[in-house]
């Protein structure tokens, strides 16, 4: 009985060694096409005023401390608007399943820490970049904002640009997008995770259907 267990695993195992190759050839065409993307994004930032940095969210804290990738985008937006290039700074983000922060709040707070003292703009309920992109909409209006950066990890901004595209938020508002460091703390064989992380969230969002055009509608 054993035996023809294990030859019916083995079977199994020949059966879906065509579908876990493909699965690993399409996780690295998205993997190359996240870093080549990423590399051109740090290598020609956004020069362009805008009305507002949109800072994306992310876990706001890891082992009792301010997440590195979190601190990371809100200190590019803060860059941002140092230099000028934006008049103000809405944050996005939810709150944290793990320990019920909410980013939003982390990330202004942040954003003073570091001695931002102009206007932020709260957006506390999103959980996803898709909901980051669509709750911040009407906010962002609300504003007066009509040119917007958007701020992220490198390796987020090409996923970030498709869900844009598909909701309409790039026709709503002129667009720019603006790379934070996408070193994050980790030791070097893990410097650059999410470009590795980041196809699982392409091909989730695409099956989803979250990068289908939607007649410029809100998402």
């Amino acid at each position: 009985m054993k035996a023809d267990r294990r030859a019916a695993l083995v079977r199994w195992a020949w059966r879906l060694l065509p579908v876990a190759l493909v699965l690993c050839a399409v996780h690295a065409t998205l993997a190359a096409i996240v870093w080549q993307d990423l590399r051109e994004r740090v290598a020609h930032p956004p020069t362009g005023q805008a009305d507002a940095a949109l800072v994306l969210g992310n876990r706001a804290y890891l082992d009792g401390q301010l997440n590195p990738c979190l601190a990371n985008r809100v200190a590019r937006g803060v860059e941002l608007a140092r230099t000028g290039q934006v008049g103000k700074l809405l944050m996005s983000g939810g709150e944290d399943w793990e320990d019920g922060r909410i980013e939003a709040r982390v990330m202004e707070d942040h954003a003073r820490e570091l001695g931002y003292t102009g206007v932020v703009i709260q957006e506390p309920l999103s959980a996803s970049t898709r909901e980051n992109l669509s709750m911040s909409w009407p906010l962002l209006k609300a504003a007066g904002a009509q040119r917007v950066i958007i701020v992220s990890a490198p390796s987020h901004l090409w996923r970030t640009e498709r869900l844009a595209r598909a909701s309409g938020f790039d026709g709503a508002f002129e667009v720019q997008y603006a790379a934070a460091s996408e070193v994050c703390g980790s030791p070097p064989p893990f410097l650059f995770k999410g470009v590795l992380r980041e196809p699982l969230a392409i091909i989730n969002n695409f099956l989803s259907g979250y990068f289908w055009h939607r007649d410029g509608a809100s998402l």
